[in-house]
């Protein structure tokens, strides 16, 4: 059982990290309040089967739609401001949901707010491996488009993007609308595994979370987000008597990978990936040369 919960809790993470990876990784805008849309698809979930009565299934679309129309308004503001003030208007995005959250009585207010737990902990572990086999297959599918390429152009430079017939305005709402809603749909599963979600799950030391993973992993990769995420969320397990200070450690661990490492451990210039891709390409050349001389002989 104990493995079974903290599978669900890194696989919940893998999710936020490949649906941020999407928005910082792909199109290069910075994003340090994805906890914010988080916590969207997780109240929206939370009103329609415990508000509303309606289905847990039902709720999982509605949470993503939710979160991708607010992350739209994101994407708006992301054509006025670029950069570092983007990044300060997305923490401020994080504030302001987090105190919706919090002082709306409706929501459960500061006493938060109790949901049904519709599956047992073995039908959530497996929903949330469908759902990363699925995320994943999509950010395989838009690295290997036209949406990846244009996506790639924005975050290399924005103007000469522009001049080759990229529509900017256009792709960065695209890229905002779908990861922030994948990170609604994950909200929405995280609030019925949980049964009880409160503001402070949704705070803004969860975005710096969520960001620590993929810089971690490697930005803008898909094995990158999901290395970051089962590392970072394998720690609190694994050093449990240093807990109180995990935001200390994510901080450090940020800092150092973004003064010695800034492609990751994982990032397609990294040592360690040179190290594996070297490593794999001299397996397969001896293996190539093993099969021509059992061919000779």
């Amino acid at each position: 059982m104990y493995y079974i919960v903290v599978s669900i809790n890194i696989g919940i993470f893998i999710l936020l990290a490949l649906s941020l990876n999407i928005i910082t990784g792909y199109t290069g805008q910075p994003n340090l309040g994805h906890a914010a849309f988080f916590g969207i698809g997780a109240y929206t979930a939370a009103v329609i089967t415990t508000k509303w009565g309606l289905s847990f299934w039902l709720s999982l679309p509605a949470a993503a739609v939710v979160a991708g129309l607010v992350g739209v308004l994101l994407g708006l503001a992301s054509l006025r401001v670029r950069e570092d003030f983007l990044a300060i208007t997305t923490i401020g995005i994080n504030f302001v949901m987090v105190a919706i959250f919090q002082y709306t009585p409706y929501l459960g207010a500061s006493l938060g707010m109790s949901v049904k737990k519709p599956l047992e902990n073995t039908g959530f572990l497996a929903l949330v491996l469908v759902l990363i086999v699925l995320v994943v297959l999509l950010s395989r599918r838009i690295e290997r488009s036209w949406l990846g390429l244009a996506l790639a152009g924005i975050r290399n430079n924005e103007t000469a993007a522009a001049s080759v017939g990229i529509d900017v305005n256009r792709y960065k709402i695209v890229a905002f609308t779908l990861g922030t809603a994948i990170a609604g749909l994950t909200g929405a599963v995280y609030a019925h595994y949980m049964t009880f979600i409160y503001s402070t799950d949704f705070a803004f030391v969860v975005s710096i979370t969520i960001m620590a993973m993929v810089v971690l992993g490697g930005v803008g990769t898909i094995r990158g987000a999901i290395a970051g995420a089962i590392i970072l969320g394998l720690l609190p397990e694994a050093f449990r008597f240093i807990s109180d200070y995990r935001m200390l450690v994510y901080g450090g661990l940020l800092v150092v990978m973004m003064r010695f490492q800034p492609q990751g451990l994982l990032g397609e210039d990294s040592f360690l990936w040179k190290q594996i891709t070297a490593l794999l390409r001299n397996r397969k050349t001896l293996e190539i040369g093993e099969s021509w001389s059992h061919a000779d002989h």
